[in-house]
């Protein structure tokens, strides 16, 4: 069974970096950077997927924003927790907001519909957009790798393919679970501010 995960996530392990970083996905990145580590694929393989994930996600939310203002799914999004202060702050600091939206969690997809609805010239966000999503991708791929290299000094060299995978999931599940308690954490106070 633990072969077949295995060459499972051989094969398709990238597309699912690719498609854990369209949404929110730090514990997509950190899974690539972990995997590569494994040897699993190769480190900037998993660079470019979390990358062109992360810029397809932003650019799909900017578009939403910029082409489709009046749909219902656009107007839900614009009630939920932040996105009045996502609007304010990106019509005042544009570019920051752009290059650092992505690195506050639970704030992407709101922040990517307001810039959609700013005043930003498209062409800027998207050259913007692809920096930090760059910068993002190393970074918390990185993560990944370096949990890689702590994981098998913990654990010893006799880390064995099936046992590899469950760290690497474990990893995945910490993060995710960490990142959900600070969106939540993050998502209280925006609320208490708004009101």
């Amino acid at each position: 069974m633990t072969d077949a995960i295995h060459h499972f996530i051989e094969q398709y392990g990238l597309l699912a970096v690719f498609l854990g970083c369209v949404a929110e996905g730090e514990s997509a990145a950190v899974l690539g950077g972990f995997f590569a580590h494994q040897h699993v694929f190769v480190l900037w393989h998993a660079f470019v997927a979390a990358a062109l994930g992360a810029f397809a996600g932003d650019t799909f939310f900017f578009t939403l924003g910029r082409s489709f203002a009046d749909n219902r799914h656009v107007v839900r999004l614009r009630r939920r927790p932040g996105f009045r202060r996502a609007y304010r702050l990106l019509n005042t600091h544009p570019n920051i907001f752009v290059l650092s939206n992505r690195y506050v969690y639970g704030m992407r997809l709101v922040g990517g519909v307001a810039a959609g609805l700013s005043t930003i010239a498209a062409p800027r966000f998207v050259i913007l957009n692809a920096i930090s999503s760059v910068i993002w991708a190393v970074l918390f791929s990185t993560i990944g790798y370096v949990f890689g290299l702590g994981a098998e000094e913990l654990v010893g060299q006799a880390l064995m393919r099936h046992e590899r995978l469950f760290v690497g999931l474990g990893i995945g599940l910490a993060v995710a679970v960490l990142a959900w308690l600070v969106a939540r954490h993050i998502a209280k106070r925006e609320r208490a501010k708004e009101f």
